[in-house]
């Protein structure tokens, strides 16, 4: 009796052995990673999936870009720290846990990134890996003019510059790179006798900056993007149309601000050539709307009223104003996209002289010279 309670007992315990391997196993491979301690890797991976959700659940939901710096010599509790101070992350143990488990802590480099309380820890520890590809987001939209331009930039707060710094590189009277105001045909002087500006050359994109990027540097950036869509081809095809690109430009810059359908954009520039052939005004409203500028009601694209056509005498950019004056306007009043550009390039023969708002708000109804009578007193119902 005694030889088999302790056969049992033995059994018992060889039993409870193994299954303690099992499971030591289970977990040693469940959690091992390479070059860390096992004991220790199975103390973070308990910790990282007991605390998953707070792991991945964002410090907030602010999407505003935040400068962070890693100085060189930070440890992962250092950053984790600075982190929690900048609303980055909530815990930081939590940050240095996940590091930790996934060996990234001795990855982490020094250098300037740009952070949002809307990423998760995992998403930040692995952008924290790799300085060189921080980047500032700089959007433009087709359409604005230089001062929409400059507005943005002072609503950034990562660049190191002003609106009124990036104006004084762009603007009118700034020095423009020689090489690129001859490619594009920029005159030294417009015709109502002011400075050129780089006005309508400024490529609208998503733009990545580098941190630290100058005004200058930013110019310098937005001509080249332009150059890189704006092909040989496009220079081409303007020269066999007895047009420089700086014509181009002007025109696709009042087809990108009249343009409300993409597929009317090459239309809208055949009502505009057939004018210019004519010759005849353009008539064309966004010209009116920038020579008056935000100097109303704060927009650069006001309102304008049945006065304002031909009652502009005395404003500083009435120059502009396609009504009052003959021909394209001194230069571009934006800048437009390719597809402005190509519309010009690729305009079809029409018999177009005018358009007019279709009343819903969408597209435009298109007119020649004979049926100019039909539309005269047309006012939607």
């Amino acid at each position: 009796m005694g030889k088999n309670i302790r056969n049992c007992l033995i059994a018992v315990i060889l039993s409870f052995v193994l299954l303690a391997c099992v499971i030591g196993g289970g977990l040693y491979f469940w959690a091992r990673q390479e070059g860390l301690n096992p004991i220790k890797a199975i103390q973070l991976r308990v910790n990282l999936e007991r605390h998953e959700t707070e792991l991945n659940t964002p410090a907030g939901s602010d999407p505003t870009f935040r400068e962070f710096e890693v100085r060189q010599g930070d440890t992962a509790s250092t950053i984790a720290l600075n982190l929690q101070r900048q609303g980055l992350i909530n815990n930081p143990d939590l940050f240095v846990d996940y590091v930790s488990y996934h060996r990234l802590d001795s990855q982490l480099e020094a250098g300037i990134y740009f952070l949002t309380q809307a990423q998760t820890i995992p998403q930040i520890a692995r952008l924290l890996t790799d300085a060189s590809a921080s980047t500032i987001p700089f959007r433009t939209i087709e359409g604005w003019r230089l001062e929409q331009i400059a507005e943005i930039v002072d609503t950034n707060p990562l660049l190191k510059f002003s609106g009124a710094d990036f104006m004084a590189v762009v603007g009118p009277g700034a020095p423009i790179p020689p090489d690129f105001m001859q490619r594009v045909g920029i005159p030294a002087a417009l015709d109502n006798g002011q400075p050129p500006s780089l006005e309508g050359f400024l490529y609208p994109a998503t733009y990545k900056l580098r941190p630290g990027i100058t005004a200058v540097e930013l110019r310098d950036e937005m001509l080249e993007t332009f150059n890189l869509y704006v092909t040989d081809d496009l220079y081409q095809r303007a020269a066999a149309q007895g047009l420089t690109m700086y014509e181009v430009v002007t025109l696709a810059s009042i087809v990108e601000r009249e343009a409300v359908v993409a597929e009317e954009r090459p239309v809208i520039a055949s009502v505009y050539l057939n004018r210019l052939r004519l010759p005849m005004k353009l008539d064309a409203d966004p010209t009116v709307q920038y020579a008056i500028g935000n100097t109303r009601d704060g927009s650069w694209w006001p309102q304008i009223t049945q006065g304002d056509y031909y009652g502009l005498a005395g404003v500083p950019n009435q120059s502009y104003s396609t009504y009052l004056n003959d021909g394209l306007p001194p230069g571009p009043i934006a800048s437009p996209g390719l597809a402005s550009i190509q519309a010009v390039l690729e305009a079809p023969q029409t018999e177009y002289y005018y358009f007019r708002a279709d009343c819903e708000g969408g597209k435009h109804v298109f007119f020649t010279l004979e049926q100019r009578a039909d539309h005269a007193n047309f006012t939607c119902p």
